[in-house]
């Protein structure tokens, strides 16, 4: 029997892919361009942009002659019990592979953000969350099992991580990014990366790039940032997820620059990712971004004008479903009005992927081999684990928190009794089960409420809501006011409704006008501190609120940004005091919610000045966050002016030491100042840190290798340099807090660097 030479496993992949390819068809290389979304709807609401508008009907049966390159969200779309998922993903596998020609399978892809997006499987912190944490370790940890998970059920490709740096807190989908810097995005997603991809499964990049400068933060708007921002700003991040986590999958964003939809970019999609970055893998469409080429950008005319846009920017895979890559795109190809080169480039990169994953071997099955547990002991205690660290103390300033354990507490808010308080927009119950009202959550979602009165037996807990997250309606004030003047402190537990296009108050397409409190939240708070009982206010949001107007009116703050499944018993661990709060913040908390945007990386003049009535500072800083015990930073070393070479290296180092009576973690910030540039430079901005971990009256230090090429930026030429001149070092509690500071001249020539540039502050930790 001879095999032929695609199917040898002893040959090299690309060998193996150009045997193949000299085989097929153009309808079957085509084939291998698309996914296909079986079961999304075209009537009720989507959970894509325009969906309804964008999905094309097609003959299955016919379909999978020609192969198939992906199915979409065969977990994701509705509520199915996994193992019968499982076996039904292995069936349609089976029917595609006996179907076509060459016997190939659909690579199957799933959402990820905050854990697999399906019916029953754990739901995550979303990743504000995951910045608030500073742990890049337990983030990685997380993404191995997600990716664990997803490898159970015949999954083979996740969509995340989200590498957008926030850029306006008013846009719907800060719950899904890191955070405002593009250090702390960068190590975080990059660590998310390597533990999808150490599960097998393709991390999929998104979005690239510029998606989260969107103006005016309205989804989907176009991006009018500058050449420097988008160097420096936007692009780091995934850098680090390329070079440190391997991702093998990007996607491109739905957004334009400066005219350029990304869709249809070949300077970002070829030039810069592949020629200059050495990207391998595939760019994927945002759903329905092919298309949208020619309905919402308009600079193509035919759906086939926007497939040959695409093709020749770089996209391989048209997501979600067949629309652009389909007939249009063969009869193009057929009337010479598109290369097949474009479509062999393309098809060879997806089969290039297809034999990494093993779907063109010989003895290649779609059967799940392990049992199938999406909301494990350990993918609960792993949720826990980075929802207490997720949790931020952002004000404790007479000592009210903990809770004494006998105390009378009046809990009040939308937010208090509601389980889906916890989830993001892209945790299924919020994104997939609104639209099945009769389905069951499938996890078991702690509330504050419950959790609190679990933590407290002895305490007597009174509960009312005072109004809803949106509405306008005041009366429950009247009985909120009346429990809240019964107690000893009032728990006023408020914030968001994560959902879909306008369906939430957090979101993708859920964005803002300003940053008040949703409703009438903020006048509720109002009437709860009139009382004169001491009020902890306890956030659950996706996107920091303007908390100036009760600024040294509150008995404590606590900030959690949608911390999951067991964000409950995290927040009320920190209430009770079991957990001490370690948490920093990965945004700015404005004072005032107009004068946005603003991110703490503003040069100059973005900062509070007299040419103009309006302050920007924050009321809490990004890298802010209380703890219940005393840190003391000492033995600092690196405060003696030195000198280094344009491409030399410089250790500061310091003693941190818990002085206080309980375990708890610390946050040390690196930051650089870089007082005179040939171009604006933002006044501080993160380019270390390093979490520790101490038990009372232990210390440890930490070393900080500063390299000068971690304050390279992009120059009024276009490149990306190392200029000498004086630099600070800052070691900070947060952007707005140094303690100790490092003067550095860098001398010799200004050095230019490029991709292979040092990314990271390496960091050592003794004692």
């Amino acid at each position: 029997m001879t095999t032929a030479p695609w199917r040898d496993p002893a040959l090299t992949a690309s060998a193996r892919v150009d045997d193949l390819l000299s085989r097929m068809t153009l309808e079957e290389k085509t084939a291998q361009l698309y996914g296909v979304w079986v079961g999304a709807s075209t009537d009720g609401d989507g959970v894509a942009p325009l969906q309804r508008e964008m999905t094309a009907d097609y003959d299955w049966d016919e379909l999978i002659t020609r192969g198939l390159g992906q199915l979409t969200r065969p977990f994701g779309t509705a509520p199915v019990d996994p193992a019968l998922g499982a076996q039904a993903l292995a069936r349609a596998q089976r029917r595609i592979a006996e179907a076509g020609r060459f016997g190939i399978p659909a690579l199957a892809h799933e959402e990820c953000l905050a854990g697999f997006t399906t019916w029953q499987a754990t739901a995550y912190p979303v990743p504000l969350a995951w910045g608030a944490s500073w742990d890049a370790g337990l983030v990685e940890e997380m993404a191995g099992a997600i990716g664990r998970d997803l490898r159970a059920v015949g999954v083979h490709q996740g969509l995340a991580p989200v590498l957008d740096v926030v850029r306006d807190p008013r846009w719907g989908r800060v719950e899904e990014t890191i955070g405002e810097d593009p250090y702390l995005v960068g190590t975080i997603g990059a660590a998310y990366v390597r533990g999808l991809e150490s599960a097998g499964i393709v991390a999929t990049l998104k979005h690239f790039a510029g998606y989260a400068s969107s103006a005016g933060a309205r989804n989907l708007a176009p991006v009018r940032a500058g050449v420097r921002e988008f160097a420096d700003i936007t692009l780091p991040p995934f850098e680090f997820a390329l070079r440190e986590g391997g991702a093998r999958s990007v996607m491109a964003a739905y957004t334009d620059t400066d005219g350029v939809p990304a869709s249809a970019d070949p300077g970002l999609l070829t030039e810069l990712l592949r020629e200059e970055w050495g990207f391998t893998g595939t760019v994927v469409a945002d759903y329905f971004g092919v298309g949208f080429l020619q309905t919402q950008h308009r600079i193509a005319g035919t759906e086939a004008g926007a497939a040959h846009a695409a093709l020749a920017a770089g996209l391989d895979v048209e997501l979600p479903t067949l629309k652009c890559y389909g007939t249009p795109l063969i009869e193009a190809v057929r009337a010479g009005e598109v290369p097949e080169s474009l479509i062999d480039r393309a098809a060879r990169r997806v089969l290039l992927q297809k034999c990494e994953l093993g779907l063109l071997d010989a003895d290649w099955s779609p059967e799940p081999t392990e049992r199938i547990d999406l909301d494990s002991t350990a993918n609960r205690a792993l949720a826990r684990r980075l929802a207490e660290e997720s949790v931020v103390l952002l004000d404790n300033p007479d000592g009210l928190l903990p809770l004494a354990p006998d105390t009378r507490i009046a809990v009040v808010g939308p937010r208090a009794a509601d389980a889906l308080a916890m989830l993001g927009c892209y945790s299924f119950p919020s994104h997939v089960l609104t639209h099945h009202p009769d389905i069951p959550t499938g996890i078991e979602i702690p509330t504050v409420l419950q959790a609190l009165r679990t933590e407290l037996p002895d305490a007597k807990v009174t509960f009312t809501e005072g109004c809803g997250v949106d509405d306008p309606d005041t009366g429950g004030f009247e009985e909120a006011v009346a429990r809240t003047a019964e107690a000893d402190v009032c728990v006023a537990v408020l914030g968001d409704r994560a959902g879909l296009f306008g369906r939430g108050t957090s979101g993708e397409g859920c964005d803002v006008t300003d940053l008040r409190l949703p409703g009438v939240q903020g006048e509720l708070l109002d009437s709860l501190v009139a009382t004169g009982v001491p009020v902890v206010l306890v956030l659950l949001t996706g996107r920091p609120y303007a908390l100036g107007r009760w600024d040294g009116r509150l008995g404590a703050v606590v900030q959690a940004f949608f911390p999951g499944e067991e964000g409950g018993p995290a927040v009320a661990g920190v209430l009770s005091g079991r957990v001490n709060p370690s948490g920093r913040l990965p945004v700015s908390v404005p004072r005032v919610p107009g004068g946005q945007p603003w991110t703490y990386l503003q040069p100059p003049l973005g900062l509070a000045g007299e040419v103009s009535n309006l302050d920007p500072t924050p009321l809490y800083a990004f890298g802010h966050g209380r703890s219940y015990t005393e840190f003391v930073w000492e033995d600092f070393t690196g405060g003696t002016p030195a000198e280094i070479g344009t491409d030399g290296t410089y250790d500061v180092s310091l003693t941190v030491r818990n002085a206080g009576g309980r375990a708890g973690a610390e946050v040390v910030q690196l930051y650089l100042h870089d007082p005179v540039a040939s171009v604006t430079r933002p006044d501080v901005r993160l380019i270390g840190y390093q979490r520790l971990e101490l038990e009372p009256g232990a210390s440890r230090r930490v070393t900080f290798r500063f390299h000068a090429e971690l304050s390279a930026f992009t120059d009024r030429r276009g490149r990306r340099v190392v200029e000498p001149g004086d630099l600070e070092l800052r070691l900070s509690a947060s952007s707005a807090q140094a303690r100790h500071t490092a003067p550095l001249r860098l001398t010799g020539p200004a050095r230019e660097v490029g991709p292979d540039r040092r990314l990271r502050c390496e960091t050592e930790v003794t004692g």
